[in-house]
């Protein structure tokens, strides 16, 4: 769900929370019960109670469980699903709005991921936007990658997780956040008082006084910490705060000595984090006591229900223990009985396919950039951890040899109560999920191979030189720009043999493929021969084109070659400045607009033409791409700058056309499509979009009906500039991989159809577009598919370019246009069986001619006599000379060889080799015979040990190479039978 297009505050508890199912699914490691069903009234109070709640709940008496009674705890269901729920509930019945969690996409254009709760919220806590409720609660799915190396090796590490979470904005603060956290943890969540431990902040003297003598927790197991683990800041400015965090003893009877170590993960596990946003941290470094003072709380739930559940680390929770048993099943092996590399491996591919499956149900789709390259990455090291696990292939109905879409239908089995909508999205994901790993494994086995070999030349000149050994970075490179090897996994293969990457050399050869492409671009430069940046000197151009195709500018600067110049003369390319302009310079996939720079004349300045072809921009300063058709262009002159105004209705009908286009394809193929580049010309529009399928002609008709329709209503477009966050909250769509700035930003609305942040120019009514038609689409890249369509002129120019071919095609067929397909298909058919006739005579002729040179046959051997048969065809072309060969084979006595070979066109040449079962018994096989001589004809080939083709592109070679074949053949068969 887009909650950029929703008030985030809207959402009623979901009904899947207001009771549990009587029966979980829980392997036979768990335990469980289910508890009783609690009323909607008692999750659900008013947000106007909360003050009231608050108030009772602070009087209550709190008995956390002792070690010793403990019955009431182990009665109660501990399922993660159930964990999940009583934590909502929990905080529903003291005034919180149980609100769902947050996309993984977040709208923070400053963040790749949601890695934590509270990020829906930053704007709420920063004091950019009102709150619209005192207090809430999430179950929040997040996505770290920062520990990615640890991911199954610690009992806590995932890629993929729940934060549970409560937030006050400016209601309750620090005494409630703390008697309700231990409250949930020690009477809800019934675990042993004795057992938890508190840090604080070494300073937050509040919160140690509310911990030692409100909720009674012994000083000695209250440790101070420094502000590196309980300090909580949002930047170098802005909110912050102390923290507190609580944690599980498995060992208490370690003791409480002053030394405990809360870091110690074999003895401690943090499992709740409670912020205290009290201060705002100013430029010079002060701390000033906020105004509103804000709670953020995380309760990890895989942490939570490890401890709850008794099992020896989060893998093995009914969370994730269900996942790694499928795998474990298709491994043939079993997870207790494995060893930890195995149980390792089992781990990472469980928690990286739950990873997987969450991004790609919000939209995120395998690619080499930004959020797609983590699912890429994750989906990567997930096939070898199963390469190692010996799952080579799974099949099952339509998976066709890969495995891990067995794994996230577990994964989705899984899914109800974390996120409804992915058993919706189920054949998207098991569907993006199989093709790349199938894309994956067709060059794993080929990168391994060549990796397995640098590594051993790396320990091979170790050992000579007795130094480190290393993998050179350029070979990292290569593994990574042609087999597709994330560097991380070719580092930790390298790892497993003892070898280290030289990192600094693969970023070199990153950062030359980046230069290049970027060379490859229209890229504008604007440094001068002492490399100081001209652009420094130079004030923003102003932009009038919005509201003018012509405006009188000044001359600025001129650049011939990069290289500042004073005057440029008739036939000079130049690169010009102004200080303002009504030209679009290319941006947001629209091109650059075409047009003219005069220059009249005045006394002593004649006049002059340049015509621009090109403009760029570099960062504000727009640069003027032309020719200077006639006179002279000085600095410091004025010009009347003049845009095409045919082109720039060409480009605005295009540009709201693909808007109307994104708009289409989300409601034909799915909220969950998104753009993946685009191109807005005067000829023509191209939109990619991320999907694993091609688009059917029914949904194509669906989308250019809909764009139709949307023309013809004759909607006047709204053209607003707002600041970015409200823009954002008012429902426009922004592009991922674009830089925005927050404090302004355009919005093109065309209400009730879609609302973009762009700075594109567009049409003010949609009825300029006149009419829209897709004219291809098709697959680009793995995920990637794309429409290209025309609209407007360049409509009316494609309908007459189509109309004049059907003309002329009806003219030359002598029909009418709707008899065309028909008078075609029968020309189809009668050609099909002309060819057919044509190749059954050239193949009867080859038979006859192949029967008249098998008296060229020749014997070979002395214990058992073998034929052979070595000759040209001449022109006989390579269907017909299969058929000669196969008539010789079976005409000719067994045991026989032939070879033959033939020209059939310039430049072209033919060869079939042919061994009767005789001779393939005896070792010799036609397909690998066959190559050698092929090469000598500057080509290739190969086959069957009985039969095989080769061809080559040097006919003047062919006689050498078939007495290459009859010397070479008489000289294996006279060894093999003497």
């Amino acid at each position: 769900m887009n909650f950029s297009r929703v008030n985030l505050f809207d959402f009623p508890l979901r009904p899947i929370l207001l009771s549990h199912p009587s029966s979980i699914f829980v392997s036979k490691r768990f335990v469980t019960r289910t508890s009783a069903a609690v009323s909607p009234s008692t999750l659900l109070p008013k947000s106007t109670q909360s003050a009231q709640i608050i108030a009772k709940s602070s009087s209550v008496s709190l008995q956390p469980v002792s070690e010793d009674a403990k019955e009431d705890y182990q009665s109660k269901d501990v399922s993660g699903d159930s964990i999940r729920r009583r934590f909502l509930e929990f905080f529903a019945s003291r005034g919180h709005k149980v609100l769902p969690s947050a996309s993984l996409v977040p709208e923070d254009p400053t963040v790749l991921l949601t890695i934590a709760g509270m990020l829906q919220f930053k704007p709420i806590f920063l004091g950019k936007v009102p709150r619209e409720v005192p207090c809430a609660t999430t179950a929040q799915r997040c996505i770290r990658t920062n520990d990615l190396e640890n991911v199954g090796k610690t009992a806590r590490h995932h890629t993929f997780f729940e934060m549970l979470g409560n937030f006050s904005f400016g209601d309750y603060f620090k005494k409630e956040a703390i008697r309700w956290a231990w409250e949930l943890s020690t009477i809800e969540f019934g675990l042993p008082a004795n057992r938890v431990w508190v840090s604080i902040y070494e300073d937050d003297d509040e919160a140690f006084e509310i911990w030692k003598n409100e909720v009674g927790v012994p000083v000695e197991r209250i440790k101070r910490m420094g502000e590196a683990d309980n300090f909580w800041t949002s930047g170098p400015t802005g909110p912050c705060g102390p923290c507190s965090e609580l944690y599980y003893d498995f060992y208490p009877e370690r003791g409480s000595d002053d030394d405990v170590d809360l870091g110690d993960d074999t003895r401690f596990i943090e499992f709740y984090n409670l912020v205290f946003m009290q201060y705002n941290k100013t430029e010079d470094g002060l701390l000033e006591p906020l105004k509103q003072k804000n709670i953020d709380t995380g309760l990890g739930l895989e942490r939570i229900a490890q401890i709850l559940q008794k099992v020896p680390n989060n893998y093995e929770t009914d969370l994730i223990y269900p996942i790694i048993a499928k795998i474990s099943e298709l491994a043939n092996i079993s997870y207790d009985s494995a060893n930890e590399k195995a149980k390792t491996s089992l781990k990472v591919i469980a928690d990286h396919i739950r990873a997987v499956v969450y991004l790609i149900s919000d939209g995120v789709s395998p690619s080499n950039i930004g959020r797609g390259y983590v699912v890429r990455r994750l989906i990567r090291r997930a096939v070898r951890k199963g390469k190692s696990l010996g799952i080579n292939e799974y099949r099952n109905g339509n998976l066709k040899g890969a495995f891990l879409p067995a794994v996230a239908e577990k994964v989705i089995e899984l899914s109800t109560y974390i996120d409804s909508d992915v058993k919706l999205k189920a054949p998207r994901i098991i569907e993006e999920i199989r093709q790349e790993e199938l894309h994956f494994k067709k060059t794993l086995e080929r990168g391994e191979k060549l990796l397995d070999q640098k590594l051993n030349d790396a320990l091979s000149i170790a050992d000579k030189t007795k130094n480190t050994p290393y993998l050179d970075g350029k070979d990292a490179f290569l593994l990574y720009d042609t087999y597709g090897f994330p560097v991380e996994i070719t580092a930790e293969v390298a790892e497993e043999r003892g070898v280290s990457i030289d990192m600094k050399g693969f970023e070199v050869e990153m950062e030359n493929q980046r230069r290049q492409s970027q060379a490859a671009h229209n890229v504008v430069k604007l440094t001068v021969e002492d490399d100081a940046d001209i652009t420094k000197n130079i004030a923003d151009t102003e932009f009038l084109g919005y509201d003018s195709l012509s405006a009188r500018a000044v001359v600025k600067s001129l650049l011939v070659d990069g290289k500042p110049v004073i005057k440029v003369s008739e036939g000079s390319k130049v690169e010009i400045l102004l200080d303002r302009t009504p030209f679009y310079a290319e941006s947001g996939g629209q091109i650059a607009d075409h047009g003219f720079l005069y220059v009249n004349s005045d006394g002593n300045q004649e006049n002059a033409v340049v015509e621009v072809s090109d403009v760029q921009k570099s960062l504000k300063i727009f640069v003027h791409k032309g020719t200077v058709k006639s006179g002279a262009l000085e600095v410091g002159k004025e010009v009347e700058a003049a845009v095409d105004a045919d082109l720039r209705q060409r480009a605005k009908v295009h540009h709201t056309a693909t808007h109307l286009l994104q708009s289409a394809l989300k409601k034909v193929v799915g909220q969950e499509t998104s753009q993946a580049g685009s191109l807005v010309a005067f000829d023509r529009l191209r939109f990619d979009f991320n999907i694993n399928r091609s688009l059917h002609d029914n949904e194509l008709k669906e989308i250019e009906r809909l764009i139709n329709r949307w023309i013809g209503d004759a909607t006047r477009l709204e053209t607003k500039v707002l600041p970015l966050a409200d823009a954002k909250r008012a429902g426009a769509i922004a592009m991922f991989g674009e830089k925005y700035d927050e404090n302004e930003v355009r919005v093109v609305e065309v209400p009730g159809v879609s609302m973009e942040l762009c700075g594109g120019t567009h049409v003010g009514n949609t009825a300029e577009i006149r009419a829209f038609k897709i004219i291809s689409e098709q697959g680009i890249a793995s995920g990637i598919r794309r429409i290209e369509a025309v609209a407007g002129e360049a409509f009316i120019e494609y309908i007459n370019s189509r109309d004049s071919q059907m003309t002329r095609l009806c003219s030359t067929l002598k029909v009418k246009a709707e008899k065309v397909i028909e008078t075609v298909e029968n020309l189809l058919k009668e050609l099909r069986a002309a060819k057919k006739e044509a190749s059954d005579l050239r193949s009867k002729a080859a038979v006859y001619k192949a029967s008249v040179i098998s008296k060229n046959a020749f014997t070979v051997g002395t214990s058992q006599t073998i034929r052979v048969l070595v000759d040209s065809m001449d022109d006989t072309d390579a269907d017909s000379l299969k058929s000669a060969a196969e008539h010789l084979i079976s005409t000719l006595e067994d045991p026989v060889a032939v070879v033959l070979g033939s020209s059939p066109e310039k430049d072209k040449v033919s060869l079939v080799a042919a061994f009767s079962p005789g001779v393939v018994s005896l070792g010799v096989q036609a397909g690998k015979f066959i190559g050698p001589i092929a090469k000598l004809c500057g080509g290739g080939g190969g086959g069957k040990p009985n039969f095989a083709q080769a061809g080559g592109r040097k006919p003047e070679n062919l006689p050498s190479a078939l007495e290459k074949a009859r010397e070479d053949l008489v000289a294996t068969l006279s060894e093999k039978v003497g």
